[in-house]
């Protein structure tokens, strides 16, 4: 009876304690090199938005522009706060959290004898990522400043 348990003890199959954490040490690698890639795909999707909601306010500010062709309004500033209640563009949400400070964002319209110069200006009002007096051609994930927040 004790033979049998003898060798019943030494066929156990199992992982040691060593090869046990060698597979944590190994996971621990992946892991740390992986949460910066992710980080960094987060970051970079974020100032793509950004990007997308500027050219949405040049297109929206050109469309002003299309309608109104005796306006005042056409050679200084159109804000979103004014494109937003005239109809033009909707409220946009901020990738990095809350709602675009609808004074400090705006579009700088520009006439150049038969054809206009749009710059845009998307700002939530603090420190954090803002784009600023940027024209279409020149935007890109580049031109969003203020770092991450």
């Amino acid at each position: 009876m004790f033979k049998k348990m003898k060798s019943a003890l030494k066929n156990e199959k199992g992982l040691t304690l060593i090869e046990l954490l060698a597979v944590v040490v190994i996971l621990g690698i992946i892991a740390a090199i992986a949460v910066p890639s992710i980080g960094g795909l987060i970051d970079n999707t974020k100032k793509d938005a950004h990007v997308a909601n500027a050219t949405q306010m040049i297109n929206s500010a050109k469309t002003y522009v299309a309608g109104n062709a005796n306006s005042s309004k056409l050679d200084t500033q159109l804000t979103l706060k004014e494109m937003i209640e005239d109809g033009y563009i909707d409220t946009m949400e901020d990738p990095d959290g809350g709602n675009y400070n609808d004074t400090y964002s705006f579009v700088d319209i520009a006439k150049n004898g038969n054809s206009y110069t749009y710059k845009v200006t998307l700002s939530n009002g603090d420190a954090k990522r803002k784009i600023t007096a940027r024209t279409l051609e020149q935007l890109d994930r580049d031109t969003v400043g203020g770092g991450t927040p």
